[in-house]
């Protein structure tokens, strides 16, 4: 049974972030709201070592631990969620902090969001941001990290690089994967109803926003329709009230019947993104993360 914290937490997401997005019109709304200052929260600033630079036009951060030696040996690419169409949140700024604190850098690309952007943008930016942070760790340890909508295009990001002579990291780290913008997977409907946080609706319009016109099911919208065969290992982070479950499942099989190497951490009872809320559950699968990055 979900805790107690979690229940309550998924009334409020389910008024607050849910609602709103189970129209067009609503999603339509959102989508062309003002975005939301991308700036690490004071407490990271303070508890980093925080450097910004533009590249191809975008922002990205560098996270460095503080207290160090020498310059850190093993890194890791975090791509936030947001649909696409939100900008980065406190709770992803917990979270990439955890992961400089075990001593590692952590590159942070903050892509253009739609509908201002589409992906077309967004891979050129993280093709060059990724060749920056191959000049400081050594591919075999470093990590593409992401969640949800971040963690789909963390996946595609790393079914590109060898069309970009690049190589790829150790491990991928992908949690409650926006892994298919079509949302054509019919096992969805059987958890919509449960999921407290997502809505088929508002985020097909946000698909399409960051789409740009092009087809849905195109691998850099829908990587699950990518090359799965040669991809570092995976882990995969989703919670049983998740509208994404149903193809969260379905890329665990796809990979090993590609001969991949994947494990899939299924909660029982958890909402979206549930490592990145601050409920027990989250806090288990935060430690479950921060220990991967941290064997290195």
């Amino acid at each position: 049974m979900p805790s107690l914290v979690a229940r309550m937490l998924a009334v409020a997401f389910r008024v607050a972030r849910k609602r709103p997005m189970e129209t067009v019109e609503g999603a339509r709304e959102r989508i062309e709201e003002a975005k939301d200052d991308p700036e690490p929260p004071h407490w990271v600033a303070k508890r980093h070592e925080i450097t910004l630079r533009e590249v191809g036009g975008f922002r990205s951060y560098t996270v460095l631990p503080r207290e160090r030696e020498d310059e850190p040996d093993k890194a890791v690419l975090y791509l936030h969620g947001g649909s696409y169409i939100s900008e980065i949140s406190p709770w992803h700024w917990v979270l990439i902090s955890r992961m400089a604190d075990t001593g590692c850098r952590v590159e942070v690309p903050v892509y253009g969001l739609a509908p201002e952007h589409t992906y077309r943008e967004a891979f050129g930016f993280l093709h060059a941001v990724y060749r920056e942070l191959l000049e400081h760790a050594d591919p075999g340890r470093t990590v593409f990290a992401g969640d949800s909508a971040g963690a789909g295009l963390a996946l595609a990001l790393a079914q590109t690089l060898p069309g970009e002579d690049l190589p790829r990291p150790a491990r991928l780290i992908l949690v409650s994967p926006w892994a298919d913008l079509t949302m054509s997977n019919p096992d969805i409907a059987e958890v919509e109803g449960r999921d407290p946080w997502l809505s088929p609706v508002g985020l097909r319009e946000a698909a399409k926003a960051w789409a740009g016109g092009d087809d849905l099911s195109v691998p850099r919208l829908s990587p699950i329709n990518g090359r799965l065969a040669g991809l570092p290992p995976i882990d995969l982070y989703i919670g049983t009230r998740d509208v994404f479950l149903p193809d969260t499942r379905r890329l665990r099989d796809l990979v090993t019947e590609a001969g991949g190497e994947v494990e899939l951490h299924e909660e029982a009872g958890a909402f979206h993104v549930y490592p990145l809320v601050p409920v027990p559950e989250g806090s288990r699968a935060r430690a479950a993360i921060i220990g991967t990055v941290q064997d290195l």
